[in-house]
């Protein structure tokens, strides 16, 4: 029998995508709680910083032309320009880097970054959290009371496309009640880390 632990095996990427509305902060919030270990990627972002942020725990606050020299060196995964207003990106290589120590990796983006996840990361697991009803989706967003009418008619809009590229994900978790969508996305986590390529070098050193 060898003392030698082998090395971990890479951890997964979950690309996790909502519409505004759809619970998506809270399920995080939860889901941290149940599981610590997790690694939840904090994006770049050009936006300016709320009063209640934290750089480096909300987001990475950057000028428009650090960002851009990101993006001229490759250092983002995914990136894109929301609403025509900011810049959002995720940083490769904390992301490479906990893969690779055989950490779990929870990326928060859209649609249109988990295309570009899925290509340059085609084994990243994606998961998109859906509202019981695009009814009940609007009155949660007007229920917020903190944006125009204008901001809820162009969320709103976006939603309807965001919900339109639920075909492309792997899975989908209806947020009707959010112990059981908690539980839903903990349980795909939890069966991922249990697939055999990740779990059998251990066993293997186990039985030797």
């Amino acid at each position: 029998m060898t003392d030698q632990a082998p090395n971990p095996p890479p951890g997964d990427l979950f690309v996790v995508s909502a519409p505004s509305g759809a619970g998506k902060s809270t399920l995080l919030r939860r889901l941290r709680d149940e599981l610590p270990d997790l690694v939840v990627s904090v994006s770049h972002t050009t936006r300016p910083r709320r009063p209640d942020e934290t750089h480096a725990r909300d987001y990475f606050f950057v000028g428009r032309d650090d960002f851009q020299a990101m993006v001229d060196r490759d250092d983002f995964l995914e990136h894109a320009l929301v609403f025509n207003q900011d810049h959002y990106g995720t940083a490769r290589l904390p992301v490479v880097e906990a893969l690779g120590r055989g950490r779990d990796v929870y990326l928060d983006i859209d649609p249109a970054g988990m295309r570009q996840v899925k290509a340059a990361w085609p084994g990243a697991v994606t998961i998109m959290l859906l509202p019981p009803s695009f009814e009940e989706l609007e009155r949660r967003l007007r229920g917020r009371g903190t944006e125009s009418e204008e901001d809820v008619r162009r969320r709103l809009d976006t939603a309807r496309a965001e919900i339109d590229a639920a075909p492309e994900y792997d899975y989908l978790v209806v947020n009707d009640d959010l112990a059981r969508a908690v539980e839903a996305v903990g349980a795909i986590i939890r069966a991922r880390r249990s697939r055999r390529e990740r779990v059998w070098p251990t066993i293997q050193l186990i039985l030797t």
